[in-house]
């Protein structure tokens, strides 16, 4: 079947999490996605949190589905060789290496857009390649940090607070899947590739624009506020039974809702009460409402919560620990947690696609083991038969180099000393 993708050749030249994430939606949507990976060990992503020898870690295969690997060493004469053909018959290149790393090897967007002008140059950094700050390497955190998302995070007696979901790093990878996406709509009318590029910083203000209208509404820096949204109450978290560290639901009634909640808590008069009748009482009188629908959410589980409000119309959700998320049969039945299976592994779960295509049903393949599709690939692009592969000099280009080509740019929230 024709996927929406099909026909484009991407080379995903990156590691860890921004780029992977990028490429593997453009996987998951039909690309051909190609892991170009040095040959020693490939992404340093295949050791990271590493929890058995002899196999690749969650945190690799959470990324690189729907992908074939390339081994090859690009500090070669051969390797700089088959990469170039290889890019003159692809669409896409993602790299996220170090600031200059690729132009020091001779691989910059100037020098590969006169191999293929149609090419589609794609780079990731954390700070962008201009700006005051385009020298300086990132990390989710730096990101985070200097975006404003840690400033309005968390509770406002403690310290600014990292948000864990990685909107740096995964949330730069699918702003550049947009950008990406656009200079190809773009060639069809133009029959010429660019460059695009999307920083970690950007990304992550560009996720925080609500924040930054507050700001300029108020005239001064948001305040963090916890979990209560705006000024409407019911708007916050509440306990559920029997009273673990995740069992709680958010509520968001608004003003409409209101009747209808009091209803399913057993509480019609509250509709009427003066101090709750209008949202701006019930916002003066939040601590005692609280306290109020909290006494109704402490005597049932949070699932049967969000059920009942949720059928009463009112928006609730459960607070999933990240194994009720795994085994949500609701998330399951969308294809959203799905089991690979991984030859030096064996069954493990991870996520599926986000995007739902009537006319592109997605089919997740699992990662590819480090160099798995070399042959295969040059075979294709290189026109090398398997007769020449034991050749030295096709050898030498796929020969393991004695360091990595770079220090990538955006590695994973764990600190590097931690590596």
């Amino acid at each position: 079947m024709t996927k929406a993708l099909s026909g484009i050749r991407v080379i995903d030249m990156t590691h860890n999490q921004a780029g992977p994430a990028c490429a593997q939606i453009l996987g998951f949507l039909g690309a051909d996605v190609i892991k170009l990976e040095e040959p020693k060990g490939g992404d340093v992503a295949r050791t990271v949190h590493l929890e058995k020898p002899g196999t690749d870690s969650l945190f690799f295969l959470l990324f690189n589905a729907n992908k074939r690997s390339l081994a090859l060493n690009l500090k070669t004469e051969d390797g700089k060789r088959l990469f170039r053909q290889v890019v003159a018959k692809s669409d896409v290149l993602l790299e996220n290496f170090g600031p200059g790393a690729l132009d020091r090897l001779g691989f910059g967007y100037e020098a590969l857009k006169e191999i293929n002008p149609r090419l589609i140059y794609a780079t990731i950094k954390g700070f962008g390649t201009y700006g005051p700050h385009a020298h300086f390497k990132s990390y989710e955190p730096v990101a985070q940090a200097m975006g404003g998302a840690m400033s309005v995070t968390g509770f406002p007696e403690n310290p600014p607070t990292l948000v864990l979901p990685a909107i740096g790093d995964s949330g730069t990878g699918m702003h550049m899947a947009i950008g990406i996406l656009a200079a190809l709509q773009q060639r069809h009318a133009t029959g010429k590739g660019q460059h695009v590029e999307v920083s970690m910083q950007d990304a992550v203000v560009n996720l925080i624009r609500v924040s930054l209208r507050d700001h300029q509404r108020a005239g001064r820096p948001m305040p963090r506020s916890g979990n209560q949204l705006g000024r409407t109450v019911p708007g916050t978290t509440y306990a559920c039974a029997p009273g673990g560290s995740n069992d709680y639901v958010i509520v968001l009634a608004q003003p409409q809702m209101w009747p209808a909640l009091c209803q399913t808590i057993g509480r019609p008069e509250l509709a009427e009460d003066p101090r709750f009748k209008s949202a701006e009482g019930r916002w003066e009188h939040r601590a005692e409402l609280n306290a109020i629908v909290e006494e109704w959410t402490r005597q049932r589980s949070k699932h049967e919560v969000m059920r009942l409000l949720g059928d009463a119309g009112v928006p609730c959700g459960a607070c999933q620990d990240t194994g009720e998320v795994l085994a949500d049969p609701h998330l399951k039945a969308r294809e959203m947690i799905v089991d690979i299976d991984y030859p030096t592994r064996g069954t493990y779960q991870t996520v599926g696609c986000p995007i739902k295509l009537s006319d592109s049903p997605v089919e997740i393949t699992r990662p590819p083991l480090l160099g798995e599709h070399t042959d295969e690939v040059l075979a294709e692009l290189c026109g090398i038969g398997p007769p020449r592969f034991s050749g030295e000099r096709v050898a030498d280009a796929k020969r393991r180099p004695g360091e990595r080509p770079s220090e990538e740019e955006t590695p994973c929230p764990t600190p590097p000393a931690s590596r």
